[in-house]
């Protein structure tokens, strides 16, 4: 008895020692650039990141941080996100809660009584009733977690929450970048609505012009309709234009949680500031950054944990149920010294054969552990391709800009110039009309590439990880 007792304890030892050995999680290397490809290469690298900023530093409109702040607070993909959080924190006590005693407390009291015929064994002149009373703490079966999977489990969950938690920071840098894009499209399509009325003024008083040159005998009735025709095309954008920026203020009133509606506008486009500059910052610290590498990454610890816990299934439970009380056939003398009651029950349970149950499991979660970590990697790669495509995006929109700038203003000196020399009686109707049309189809392109130069540095600050700051 005494060797069996020495082999049974070298062999826990053994195991405990197997499972403790078990290599903790590692973070796996990466091999990042030294610098992101788009970069500006006349910029001295930087350790300073737009992305260490807060949202309110990079978006200076006060109407546009007030419309951020009520999507902080309404919007239903960030209250979603919460749920998750409040759901997995309540999964991670319940899951934790294993690695405890659960004890119950109880009391029970049975009478018992029986008709005068009846086949009691008792004298006669005896009591016919009985009662029996009974107080109790009950240890419902409590596993001794040796090998650790009941902890195993509880990292996993812990890492689980923390993944949700990290996940309602992606959240927050999407509705930031979701408001500032609505925002300054909707900026976009005034500066376009104020453009195509401007136009139209201008074009009715040519067109004004026109006529009268016609009436007196100068112009032609051709003439008349090459004018016409421009005003019309000018005055069936408004509604066009007036179209879509309802619908891009219904979006933005989705995205606050609100019913459709009109959105209050601050600064107009050509307000709006612009940072004097605007550093990547090391691509290693990207990884700290981005809350969706860090989710990626905290599932990729959970079903670490997971794996030691479908491997530790392998090996010997220990469970504990136990018993502790009073009973008595007196209620007045319950709780005397003879009346107390106890048990007290180990249990040892090894699996022998489980049709190949254990070792699927270890492999079912060796596997998610393996997609967990690809899914790891490619977060990281994604989040690089990101950052650099929003650089490259982000300069070039800005020497797009500078050239459409020069461009609408030589157009707008051609047209003046084209209407006097009509005027004069030098040139014809065409060259002003073709001037006028140029010059309006260029205000449209700059007031859009001023647009695209805003959403870039948007798109930027989102790659770069920016907006979950408080």
């Amino acid at each position: 008895m005494r060797n069996r007792l020495v082999a049974a304890v070298i062999t826990v030892n053994l195991l405990a020692g197997t499972v403790a050995g078990q290599k903790k999680y590692q973070r796996p290397e990466v091999k990042s650039p030294e610098i992101f490809r788009g970069v500006d290469p006349s910029v001295p690298p930087d350790q300073n990141s737009i992305g260490d900023l807060k949202w309110f530093e990079v978006f200076k409109d006060e109407q546009l941080q007030d419309l951020i702040r009520t999507a902080m607070a309404q919007n239903y993909d960030l209250r979603q996100a919460v749920a998750r959080i409040n759901a997995e924190r309540a999964n991670l006590g319940f899951v934790r809660s294993n690695q405890f005693p659960q004890i119950e407390a109880g009391s029970d009291v049975t009478t018992f009584g029986s008709s005068r015929d009846g086949q009691t064994g008792i004298g006669d002149g005896a009591s016919r009733k009985r009662t029996f009373g009974e107080v109790f703490l009950n240890l419902l079966s409590f596993e001794l977690d040796i090998w650790g999977r009941l902890r195993r489990q509880t990292e996993a969950a812990r890492a689980e929450l923390r993944a949700s938690e990290e996940d309602r920071k992606a959240a927050m840098t999407t509705v930031v970048s979701d408001v500032a894009t609505g925002y300054f499209s909707l900026l976009e399509l005034d500066m376009e609505l104020d453009i195509a009325k401007r136009t139209l003024n201008t074009r009715e008083d040519s067109l004004r012009l026109i006529k009268t040159r016609q009436q007196g005998g100068v112009g032609t009735m051709l003439d008349v309709r090459q004018g016409e025709q421009l005003v019309y095309q000018a005055s069936q954008t408004i509604p066009d234009t007036e179209r879509l920026i309802e619908r891009t203020e219904n979006q933005l009133s989705l995205l606050l949680g609100n019913n459709p509606g009109p959105i209050a506008r601050g600064r107009t486009l050509a307000e709006q500031q612009q940072l004097p500059s605007v550093p990547p910052g090391l691509p290693s610290s990207l990884l700290e950054r981005r809350p969706d590498i860090r989710s990626a990454e905290q599932i990729l610890v959970a079903q670490h944990a997971l794996v030691f816990a479908a491997k530790a299934a392998y090996f010997p439970r220990i469970s504990l149920t136990g018993l502790l009380g009073f009973q008595s056939t007196q209620l007045s003398s319950l709780f005397a010294g003879p009346s107390g009651i106890w048990s007290f029950v180990p249990q040892l349970t090894q699996p022998i054969f489980t049709g190949g149950r254990l070792k699927s499991n270890v492999k079912f979660a060796s596997a998610q552990q393996e997609l967990a970590l690809v899914q790891y990697q490619q977060a990281i790669q994604t989040a690089f391709r990101e950052v650099s495509d929003s650089l490259v995006q982000y300069r070039k929109v800005r020497e797009i800009r500078t050239q459409q700038e020069l461009l609408v203003s030589t157009l707008k000196d051609r047209s003046r110039l084209a209407y006097l020399r009509y005027q004069g009686g030098v040139d014809t109707l065409l060259n002003a009309l073709d001037a006028d049309r140029d010059l309006f189809d260029s205000e449209l392109n700059l007031a859009q590439t001023k647009r695209n130069e805003l959403l870039a540095l948007v798109q930027l600050y989102k790659a770069l990880g920016g907006g979950w700051q408080q």
